[in-house]
């Protein structure tokens, strides 16, 4: 089986992060990044845009998107939630963000970030791929699918 391509974008502002907590689906309850599945014949840095507007109505062109690095997660008990992300910063975007069925967005403190609130794994890469330079991580998740066996950065 082979892992699902996923975005991740951070809109970033001052010394704040724009998070969200999810309402439905996968991770539902927790706070994640904005982004998701990257659809059949799409670029990531087009499902990245596409994904940041559908979640909160904010408007990224492709040319503000930073590459950050990428995220390998791989889920032993759960194969078919395996996934490579890609992830993305921009500091300019067109509108407020608003919630919307799927996320309620909210604007973190870089050096504070809701790391109890979000997946376990977060604490590992997330701080990083935030202040740069562009990294490389692969994370296994342990046997419930929450907590983390292993992280290797490259």
């Amino acid at each position: 089986m082979t892992a699902a391509p996923v975005t991740l974008v951070f809109l970033l502002r001052e010394d704040q992060v724009l998070l969200g907590l999810k309402k439905t689906g996968f991770g539902q309850g927790k706070i994640v990044g904005i982004g998701g599945h990257v659809e059949p014949g799409e670029s990531t840095t087009a499902a990245a845009v596409r994904e940041v507007f559908e979640e909160t109505s904010v408007r990224v062109e492709e040319a503000e998107l930073v590459f950050r690095g990428t995220v390998k997660f791989r889920f032993p008990a759960r194969p078919d939630w395996d996934m490579d992300t890609s992830v993305f910063s921009a500091t300019r975007w067109l509108g407020t963000p608003v919630e919307t069925e799927e996320i309620a967005p909210q604007w973190h403190p870089l050096e504070e970030l809701p790391l109890n609130s979000m997946w376990q794994d977060a604490e590992h890469w997330l701080p990083a791929l935030l202040k740069g330079p562009e990294r490389h991580f692969t994370v296994l998740m342990a046997a419930d699918s929450e907590g983390v066996e292993a992280v290797s950065a490259e």
